[in-house]
């Protein structure tokens, strides 16, 4: 078997994440700028040292998948091995059948302004971005940025955008 070369970065998000019970990579404890954790994390992807699972923390969301929602990444048994790690912690004997997983709703903080914008989303003919303004004391841009990216690509939601007379364009969930 060839050994696997890892540069510091690698090293440190791999020997983190198998360092966590459940083998979590994120939340990505090294102090990399930009796009170098996506980078790293792209690279130990292709080395198959992490694999992509269902999100059940949006505080942990690698990115959204049209069919499977929210995804996070863990470290796999390779990973383990790679590191010297010779005991993985959900390894099991061969001859005893594994438990299924079964994955946990995605959480989401009630009471948060993000919870109240899903909420007048919602409703009857959804918001306009002034009604959000006002509701929420955000910025136009701010409620903008939230239905595109949090909402949108971060929870899945589909949201309908079109001009309805005397309000102008309102903003709601489809159903």
């Amino acid at each position: 078997m060839t050994q696997i070369q890892l540069s510091d970065a690698q090293s440190v998000i791999l020997s983190t994440a198998c360092a966590r019970d459940d083998g979590a990579v994120f939340p990505v404890t090294t102090t990399l700028k930009g796009g170098a954790v996506g980078n790293v994390c792209k690279s130990l992807l292709k080395k198959a040292l992490i694999e992509e699972i269902e999100a059940t923390d949006l505080n942990t969301v690698w990115r959204h998948d049209e069919e499977r929602g929210p995804i996070t990444l863990r470290a796999t048994p390779l990973a383990y091995s790679t590191l010297g790690i010779i005991d993985p912690p959900d390894a099991q004997d061969d001859d005893q059948p594994k438990p299924e997983a079964t994955p946990q709703p995605v959480r989401r903080r009630s009471g948060t302004k993000q919870d109240a914008l899903i909420a007048m989303l919602s409703a009857e003919g959804g918001a306009t971005i002034d009604e959000i303004v006002a509701a929420l004391d955000w910025q136009p841009h701010t409620a903008r940025g939230v239905i595109s990216g949090a909402l949108k690509k971060k929870l899945g939601l589909t949201i309908i955008s079109e001009k309805v007379d005397g309000r102008g364009r309102c903003y709601r969930i489809a159903l």
